[in-house]
């Protein structure tokens, strides 16, 4: 996709070239500075009751008197906010993706500032509009048209909205490439499938990347892990991947992300229904090679570290079993009570392996639990952390990248459950408080350095008619890591 700005006003679309022109408008369209041309059009068919100035209201005209863009899309947003412009550049899109356009000028047609968040939520909106998984389905419909996204604005705000737009492009190559492995079936995307992927990923951005096989991982002694691999014939990796934008003397931030390509369970095995969703329980490994995809295309001054612990956890004769008990990379022993809590199991062997770094944070991302579906929805990310300052840093960078998070309660007395008579951990307490007691597991494998846990259960797909990956939270992530940025 080919984002670019334009100088114009609201007032003076008459002369701007693209195949379509979406107007965003709310309030009274009118007045203020919009075009008379669009103005007039508008006015008319909210007059006749065709249009009304209301949230996810859209009009449609094919060849407009006055106007040199062909098309004409006016969707109305429900306030001055860029989450409200985002989704209306979303309904706007949608009425043009299915036809012949393939530039869009959009265009702030209210009196506010053209801001740089609003490039970026461009750039979000156009990807959602565009995406279309097409990998192992050939007969998959031509993918839309649209392919260039302008956004106009003053020439006082072209600095601004090209920086936004940067960004953006960046951030939607990383969503992109963490929807494409998250769909992907677990027979395609397996655990030496992302290695490779990740490799790749790093011959074309700089990225240095190791991929550690059984081998590897056995000598390092993160037993928590291969026990959760031990059941697969596919064999586990561990994904070590480094930009390096900044002096070696700066700490890194360090991403933690779980890659079960599959999960069925184990011996604990999940109900068949919507079992075939497992394939994206790799969503935290996917964001976390789509963020280092956004970071190294944006080349800040700062370090980053990718931790990618990736197998597959299925039922055999060589599968862990409850009650088995496993010695962890820390030396700590884990009674594992559901083998159909595993994440965890191969989270805290990559948060033991995180030290070395001597990171000034370090942040995991997982599809977690179900417990924090239930909880939270679809819409906000679970966020788990005792550190007010890192706290406070993720909801800045999940507000700035419109991909919100909820902080959850991490009280000392959650730990209490924990609590095993045959080793120094259990892997699950009670269902009651699921999402929150799995963080509290993960806390007890990150005391030597600042640590979050964002759980994406419910955000990273999206069941029913519009199944699929969704590519959170890379923006959320990326936001957070150029936060960092010297």
């Amino acid at each position: 996709m080919d984002f670019r700005h334009q100088i114009a006003s609201a007032g003076t679309l008459t002369g701007v070239a693209a195949d379509a022109l979406l107007v965003v408008i709310h309030g009274d369209a009118a007045a203020g500075t919009l075009d008379p041309a669009v103005a007039g059009i508008v006015k008319d068919a909210v007059a006749h009751g065709d249009f009304q100035i209301k949230a996810g209201r859209t009009l449609y005209l094919h060849r407009p008197s006055g106007l040199k863009a062909a098309r004409l899309v006016v969707a109305a947003a429900g306030n001055a906010s860029v989450k409200a412009f985002k989704s209306a550049v979303a309904s706007g899109l949608g009425l043009l993706k299915g036809g012949g356009a393939k530039s869009v000028a959009v265009v702030l047609g209210s009196d506010e500032t053209v801001t740089e968040q609003h490039a970026e939520a461009l750039t979000a909106a156009a990807a959602d509009a565009t995406y279309l998984y097409r990998r192992t389905k050939p007969s998959a419909p031509e993918a839309p048209t649209l392919s260039k996204f302008t956004l106009v604005c003053g020439k006082a705000e072209a600095r601004d909205v090209q920086r936004g737009l940067a960004r953006g492009a960046a951030v939607v190559e990383g969503v992109n490439l963490a929807r494409e492995l998250a769909n992907l079936p677990g027979n395609h995307c397996t655990p030496t499938y992302l290695g490779e992927t990740a490799k790749k990923l790093g011959k074309e951005h700089g990225l240095k990347v190791e991929v550690l096989d059984r081998k590897a991982i056995e000598k390092l002694g993160m037993g928590s892990f291969l026990a959760v691999a031990q059941g697969s014939h596919q064999e586990p990796r561990f994904i070590v991947a480094r930009y390096d934008g900044a002096a070696k003397t700066q700490a890194p931030v360090v991403l933690v992300g779980k890659g079960i390509t599959f999960d069925t369970g184990g011996i604990s095995i999940k109900p068949s229904a919507e079992m075939d969703e497992m394939k994206y329980d790799m969503g935290g490994a996917a964001s976390v090679l789509g963020t280092l995809r956004a970071v190294a295309e944006l080349k800040p001054k700062l370090n980053l570290v990718g931790l990618i612990p990736t197998c597959e956890n299925m039922p055999s004769g060589h599968a862990i079993k409850p009650g088995d008990v496993v010695t962890s990379l820390s030396g700590q022993t884990i009674e594992i009570l559901n083998t159909d809590a595993e994440g965890r199991l191969i989270l805290c062997d990559a948060l033991t392996y995180a030290e070395r770094f001597k990171p000034q944070a370090v942040v995991d991302i997982a599809t977690l639990t179900g417990a924090c579906v239930v909880a939270l929805g679809h819409h906000n990310s679970g966020l788990f952390t005792a550190d007010d300052e890192l706290a406070d840093r993720l909801q800045a960078a999940s507000r700035a990248a419109l991909d919100p998070v909820w902080r959850m309660p991490l009280d000392e007395e959650y730990d209490e459950v924990l609590k095993s008579n045959f080793a120094d951990m259990a892997n699950v307490g009670p269902r009651a408080g699921g999402a929150i007691t799995a963080a509290m597991f993960l806390r007890r494998f990150t005391g030597k350095y600042r640590w979050a846990h964002v759980d994406i259960a419910g955000t990273a797909w999206k069941s029913g008619a519009a199944k699929g990956a969704t590519g959170r939270p890379v923006p959320l992530l990326t936001h957070f890591v150029l936060s960092h940025a010297g």
